[in-house]
């Protein structure tokens, strides 16, 4: 049953009658407020208002803590499972040289295939800003040499002496990232999973062998001589014994 924000615990709830879920999920009834106190405190919970509009509040007994840890590590879980957007930004020069333009280049197309967006900024120096068009240029070059990759989501703009446009994965290469990224997601909980169930057999294994060597020896059984000794002979067999 989900659970709102906020919600009224204990003494904080104001109703005086409230229809009261067991620990267990079971249905305890209407009770008064005082009675549901009662019997979260006999099992040592909490009684948590989770639907404060119904007629009466229904509420919950629970360890409010132990669920509101859970609910964070879910979020959290769920947060690490996201494929997360950045923003990167790569600084060119109105007369950028072919080298130098290469190696942005291919910086650009690698982010924008792992899913990221890219601003490519032309910084203009000196007079420099009275040639706006060579900026304007190199931003278009990019534009081409990524078109296969990726789509324009801010165009070209003059902020004072720079020049800068966003660029973004195409929806065929986000999904693709999006894909890589679950399946990298997987392999590594997997991994992690096998890692802790190694862990837990090396633990059980140890447990095993250092309950062998306490297990105590009956007294009935041969004990093997020790090193260096002979075994001791049999006791003859004496007539009339």
């Amino acid at each position: 049953m989900p659970i709102i924000r906020d919600q009224r615990t204990d003494r904080r709830i104001r109703a005086r009658e409230v229809r009261v879920v067991g620990a267990a999920g079971e249905q305890l009834g209407v009770l008064s407020i005082d009675q549901a106190l009662a019997k979260a405190q006999e099992s040592g919970l909490n009684l948590v208002e989770i639907n404060p509009m119904a007629k009466p509040p229904v509420c919950k007994i629970m360890d409010y803590g132990r669920y509101k840890y859970e609910e964070k590590k879910k979020a959290n879980d769920a947060k690490k499972k996201q494929h997360r957007v950045e923003i990167k930004e790569y600084k060119m020069r109105p007369r950028t040289e072919e080298h130098d333009y290469d190696t942005k280049l291919r910086a650009i197309r690698a982010a924008i295939e792992e899913g990221n967006k890219a601003k490519v900024t032309i910084m203009f120096r000196g007079r420099e800003i009275t040639h706006r068009e060579l900026g304007t240029q190199v931003l278009d070059d990019v534009t081409a040499d990524v078109k296969d990759i990726a789509i324009t989501e801010v165009p070209p703009k003059l902020e004072g002496r720079a020049m800068s446009m966003t660029i973004g994965p195409n929806p065929k290469v986000a999904q693709k990232a999006r894909d890589a990224h679950r399946i990298h997601v997987q392999a590594m909980e997997k991994e992690k999973a096998e890692r802790q169930h190694r862990e837990q057999q090396a633990e059980e294994a140890a447990a095993a062998k250092e309950a062998e060597g306490e297990k105590p020896v009956s007294p009935s059984s041969p004990q093997p001589p020790a090193a260096g000794l002979p075994a001791a002979a049999p006791a003859p067999n004496t007539p009339g014994a």
